[in-house]
C-alpha cells in the first residue's frame, strides 16, 4: 500500500466537481467513464495556467491512470505610452508545481545572455496575484518572445499524472 501511495501523482481536481461524481456514483454504481467526465472536467490547478488536452486526450489519461499533461502560463499585454508604445508582456499565471522565483530567473537569464534580444528586463510584481512584467523592445511580436519563452523556461511543463490505487475484491488472494 505504501508503495502504491507513493508512486502515485494525482493533480488537483475541483472538489465541487469531484462530489457530484461521488454523488452520482452513489445512485448509479456502474456509472461509466464518459458520463463521470461530464461531472468532473479534469484537473484544477490552483496557480490557473492554462491546461493543454483534448477531451479525448483526458478521457486516455483516467481510462489508461496515467499520462502527461501540458500547462502553459497565461499572459497578457499592456502598452506602455512612457516608453513611446514598447509592449510590455505580463504574465498572470504560472504552471502548478513551479515557483515564480525560478521562472523569473530562467527570463533573467536569457535576457543576460542575450538570447532573446527582444527583451529588455524581467520584473516580478505579484502579490496575491501573479504578475510578472516583461519589458519588450517597440515592435517586438509577443507572441514569438512567448514562444520562445515556453520552449525555454519553466513557463510551460508537463505535469505527470499517475492515478495508481488499490482495489479490493472479494476474493483473498492468500491460502487460508
Amino acid at each position: 500500500g505504501i508503495a502504491v501511495g507513493m508512486a502515485t501523482s494525482i493533480p488537483p481536481h475541483n472538489l465541487g466537481e469531484v462530489i457530484d461524481a461521488c454523488v452520482a456514483l452513489i445512485a448509479d454504481r456502474n456509472l461509466p467513464l464518459a458520463k463521470l467526465l461530464t461531472y468532473v472536467k479534469g484537473p484544477d490547478f490552483p496557480t490557473g495556467a492554462q491546461l493543454h488536452a483534448t477531451k479525448s486526450e483526458l478521457e486516455a489519461i483516467y481510462t489508461s491512470g496515467g499520462g502527461s499533461l501540458k500547462l502553459r502560463s497565461e499572459w497578457q499585454v499592456e502598452e506602455e505610452e512612457r516608453r513611446g508604445g514598447a509592449s510590455m508582456i505580463i504574465v498572470t499565471s504560472i504552471p502548478y508545481g513551479v515557483e515564480r522565483k525560478s521562472i523569473v530567473e530562467k527570463i533573467a537569464e536569457v535576457i543576460i545572455s542575450k538570447k532573446l534580444p527582444a527583451l529588455i528586463d524581467v520584473r516580478d510584481e505579484s502579490t496575491d496575484k501573479i504578475r510578472v512584467v516583461l519589458e519588450a523592445k517597440r515592435g517586438t511580436d509577443p507572441q514569438l518572445v512567448m514562444a520562445y519563452l515556453f520552449k525555454h523556461t519553466p513557463l510551460a511543463t508537463n505535469v505527470q499524472v499517475n492515478l495508481t490505487c488499490l482495489v479490493p475484491t472479494d476474493k483473498p488472494d492468500v491460502a487460508a
